[in-house]
């Protein structure tokens, strides 16, 4: 089912959620589902709350919030870069509810090439070496939607844009997930999208700014402030609202803070 699908907000907050596997590599419990309503089914991604591992810099037990709230911000933007998600009852208590994206495996965003080996076009975002000790880059792909959500890991101060958490999907759409980690009020960008360092945000992400900055106002004419309030704190907000006005202010691709690494790890 594609996730832009009428019936998607329908299924993932009244379908029937039955689990159907579980990533057993990920730090927080991530089960897939298969949510069922009507005859219709759609596949899933759940991680409930009780499954979350503390954390020293997040408050314990706000990361499903998060995630949601992530994907409120995007929708708001217009970005549609966040599969549509909800905070929801499950198997296991509440958690976040995610559309699951089907990939093509074939088509590669972010990359680890050698140096004489990087494609036409794509950016480069550091030089380091391979199991093997031969050189390598760490590069990606310069498509408007990466640039899209480049801008979107800023405003919403991401902590953890793995190579492995920007996915081509089937529909031809470019899709993150993975925003546990983020909405922090300090400042803890770390993302492999860097390859835009000081260069000008495009007219069209200048647009979804101002989308997000009139959301964030209290008299802005969305309902976006409200909505986060139920999965954020209000300081978060705050620096939310901060994030956007000061990306507006200066829009320019911003260069790391030099506080904490640039990069998360693993980078995949």
């Amino acid at each position: 089912m594609d996730p832009r699908d009428p019936a998607v907000p329908v299924l993932l907050r009244q379908g029937r959620l039955d689990i159907t596997g579980r990533l057993v590599d990920a730090s927080n419990a991530t089960l897939f589902g298969m949510l069922s309503a009507d005859g219709v089914e759609l596949r899933c991604v759940y991680k409930p709350v009780r499954g979350e591992r503390p954390l020293w810099d997040f408050p314990d037990g706000t990361l499903a919030g998060r995630e949601v709230a992530s994907y409120l911000v995007s929708e708001a933007a217009g970005w549609h870069v966040v599969p549509p998600t909800v905070l929801r009852e499950g198997p296991f208590g509440p958690g976040m509810v995610q559309v699951w994206v089907d990939t093509d495996d074939e088509r590669e965003l972010v990359d680890v090439r050698a140096v004489t080996d990087v494609p036409p076009g794509w950016l480069g975002v550091l030089r380091a070496r391979d199991g093997r000790g031969e050189p390598a880059v760490l590069v990606h792909a310069d498509l408007p939607e990466l640039r899209a959500m480049a801008a979107f890991d800023v405003v919403v101060n991401n902590a953890d844009r793995k190579g492995g958490h920007v996915l081509a999907g089937l529909d031809g759409g470019i899709y993150g997930v993975d925003h546990g980690l983020c909405l922090h009020v300090e400042h803890k960008l770390r993302t492999v999208l860097w390859g835009w360092i000081g260069r000008p945000v495009t007219p069209e992400v200048l647009e979804a700014l101002r989308r997000l900055q009139c959301g964030l106002t209290e008299s802005g004419r969305g309902a976006l402030r409200d909505e986060l309030t139920e999965q954020i704190t209000r300081r978060e907000i705050k620096a939310l609202q901060t994030r956007v006005d000061t990306l507006l202010a200066e829009p320019c691709y911003p260069e790391p803070s030099g506080y904490g690494p640039a990069i998360p790890w693993p980078a995949f």
